[in-house]
């Protein structure tokens, strides 16, 4: 089932958190990296950060979270480095697929999140998907304890 919403329009309310999304993720493509982590929903939010590098050097980091609000929407919180947080309001949800939007911000305007098979797939684009940018990121498998 998929829910939408017009950016003018009531954005969608009593959508659950995306568990689909945690755990601990990554990509790599030749010495560049990125790792993206995102705990279980609790609490009516997720919490999750990420970091990029390439070989032994972090080039950039974020705290991220998504949360419910009071009002039943959703929205995707990001402060990249450190910096003061943007805000993204849901726009669209699936049983397997979450995009955000704020139509206001330079860039990105536009955060997707989806499952596809065993991946992960996160992208950013301004709202008419232009200058997009694609992660598709591997579950990591914690070691076994035993």
């Amino acid at each position: 089932m998929l829910v939408a919403a017009p950016l003018t329009a009531e954005a969608p309310k009593g959508a659950a958190l995306p568990e689909w999304m945690a755990g601990t993720w990554m990509t790599e493509e030749g010495a560049s990296w990125t790792d993206e982590v995102w705990t279980d929903p609790r609490g009516g939010m997720m919490l999750g950060i990420s970091r990029t590098g390439f070989g032994p050097q972090l080039g950039n980091w974020e705290m991220i979270r998504i949360e419910q609000r009071r009002d039943g929407t959703m929205a995707y919180i990001a402060q990249p480095q450190g910096k003061a947080a943007v805000t993204f309001p849901m726009v669209l949800v699936s049983d397997a697929a979450i995009e955000f939007a704020n139509p206001a911000h330079d860039y990105p305007q536009r955060i997707r999140y989806w499952r596809q098979g065993k991946l992960l797939v996160a992208e950013i684009s301004l709202l008419d998907g232009s200058r997009s940018m694609r992660w598709n990121y591997r579950q990591v498998i914690p070691p076994n304890d035993e």
